[in-house]
């Protein structure tokens, strides 16, 4: 079973675009994107939630990793897979 992916996101950042791409070619097909452009309320519930303004914010199974950078360097650490499979 795949892990529960939440991104909080924009239309026009690259970096949401990046880390939608890696999350892809390791196989999770559903993303639960939220657009915060276009929507104040969830971009409060965002920063709320972690403390930072920058998108996008990456949550996997309600464990927020932060954004791009982070993802990337837990796939280099080879830790991303593990956290992409769940237990059913």
């Amino acid at each position: 079973m795949s892990a529960k992916i939440l991104m909080y996101a924009t239309s026009v950042c690259p970096y949401c675009v990046r880390a939608e791409q890696l999350l892809r070619r390791k196989g999770v097909t559903d993303i639960e994107k939220v657009r915060v452009d276009l929507d104040p309320v969830r971009r409060a519930e965002m920063m709320s939630l972690t403390g930072l303004r920058t998108v996008p914010q990456i949550f996997i199974e309600g464990r927020h990793i932060g954004g791009c950078d982070e993802l990337y360097a837990l796939d280099r650490a080879g830790e991303l897979d593990a956290l992409l499979t769940t237990a059913v």
